[in-house]
C-alpha cells in the first residue's frame, strides 16, 4: 500500500462512523482505531514513509488557515479530503483566477478523494480575490481554498 493510499484510508476512516478498521496482507497489515491512542502500522517491506511528511503539510494546512482567520476574509472551504486541483486537467487552464466574478454552482476546482475527482462550487455569487492552496496540493475538510468577497 503507497503512503497516499494509507493518508487516504486514515482520511476516509476518520470521517466515517466506524469506530475500528482492521487489513491484513501478506505484505501489508494496518490496524485503526479511534478512541484510544493506538494506531498500528506494519510491513514486511522497506518502509517508504517519512516521518516527517504528515506533519509539515498539517502545519501548511494549519499556516493558511490561521492566515485567512486573522483577516476575517470570506472563505470557500474544501467539503472534503484530498488533493486540490485548479484545472480540469494537467496544462488546462484554471476553472478561476484572482479577480473572477463568479455564479453560484460554478465550478471553481476540484479535490480528488481515493480516485474520484470531485468538483468543488461556488457556494454564493462572489469575486475570487485569492487562491489559498497550490495546485496538487492535500487538503483537509475546511481548509480554505480561495478568498472571496460575496456580491
Amino acid at each position: 500500500m503507497k503512503h497516499n493510499e494509507i493518508k487516504e484510508l486514515i482520511s476516509i476512516f476518520d470521517e466515517s462512523d466506524l469506530t475500528k478498521l482492521k487489513i491484513n496482507d501478506k505484505e501489508f497489515s494496518i490496524t485503526l482505531e479511534k478512541g484510544t491512542l493506538v494506531t498500528a502500522v506494519s510491513t514486511s517491506a522497506p518502509a517508504a514513509v517519512p516521518a516527517t511528511e504528515p506533519a509539515q503539510t498539517a502545519v501548511s494546512v494549519n499556516a493558511a488557515s490561521e492566515a485567512v482567520s486573522e483577516s476575517n476574509a470570506i472563505t470557500i472551504d474544501s467539503p472534503m479530503v484530498g488533493t486540490f486541483y485548479v484545472a480540469p486537467s494537467p496544462g488546462a487552464p484554471a476553472f478561476v483566477k484572482a479577480g473572477d466574478k463568479v455564479s453560484k454552482g460554478q465550478t471553481i476546482g476540484i479535490v480528488e478523494a481515493m480516485k474520484i475527482m470531485n468538483e468543488i462550487e461556488a457556494e454564493f455569487d462572489c469575486v475570487i480575490k485569492k487562491r489559498l492552496v497550490e495546485d496538487g496540493q492535500p487538503v483537509e475538510y475546511g481548509t480554505p481554498l480561495f478568498e472571496v468577497e460575496k456580491l
